[in-house]
């Protein structure tokens, strides 16, 4: 008997999994992924990158705007939500604001 209990992964089933990148981040434990999947079109034979939006469940408020994640398919958790956030791949390369204050002139008012 006990060996036929499995583990709760398997009862579950086959879950979908998608990557993605991360398109925004503004709302709450929410965020947009978009996966892109590149097909041949059937009659001229072109290379089509086809996207789709995805509103993921992000627990933690980790992932940020470019950042590569996988998602998992899961049962809807608001109008929008059917997928959750399993783990960041890569992040995004965050761009630094040089500040040059020597090329900065200061904004000064004349009063005349």
């Amino acid at each position: 008997m006990a060996d036929t209990v499995q583990p709760q992964q398997e009862q579950r089933g086959a879950r979908k999994e998608r990557v993605g990148e991360v398109i925004s981040d503004k709302m709450t434990k929410t965020v947009v992924v978009r996966v892109s999947r590149r097909l041949i079109h059937e009659r001229y034979g072109k290379v089509i990158t086809q996207s789709k939006k995805y509103y993921v469940h992000d627990e933690k408020e980790e992932a940020g705007v470019g950042d590569m994640v996988q998602i998992e398919e899961t049962r809807p958790l608001s109008r929008l939500k059917r997928w959750r956030l399993v783990k960041i791949l890569k992040k995004a390369e965050q761009l630094e604001k040089i500040s040059d204050d020597t090329t900065a002139a200061p904004a000064t008012t004349a009063t005349a």
